[in-house]
């Protein structure tokens, strides 16, 4: 069974950090591409950073220089180091995998920036 399970949001003040992870389970983790996805109150879910299988990542402009997608393979596990928040973050951040075999959303971490 595929499950993706996140952690690590909460409550920061602006210019703090956060890393969120993402587990993933029942999976061809290495072969698989994931995302992270963020959803404020009112506005659509935008993609905010990606990974692919083979390491290659992309960023949504507003977080670039701030925010940095990594996997650990060994691990299972996906991870978004967020530095230098901003109050504009605050949001439900969402961990997406797939591959050709499978797409699966996690149930969202909330992350809330303080100014």
């Amino acid at each position: 069974q595929v499950q993706l399970v996140e952690s690590g949001g909460g409550l920061v003040q602006a210019g703090g950090s956060l890393r969120l992870s993402c587990v993933a389970s029942g999976v061809a983790f290495s072969a698989s591409d994931f995302g992270w996805y963020r959803q404020a109150p009112g506005n659509e879910r935008e993609l905010v950073a990606s990974i692919s299988g083979t390491g290659r990542t992309n960023y949504v402009d507003s977080v670039k220089g701030r925010f940095t997608i990594s996997r650990d393979n060994a691990k299972n596990t996906v991870y978004l180091q967020m530095n230098s928040l901003r109050p504009e973050d605050t949001a439900v951040y969402y961990c997406k995998g797939e591959n050709i075999f499978w797409r699966r959303w996690g149930q969202g971490t909330q992350v809330t920036v303080s100014s």
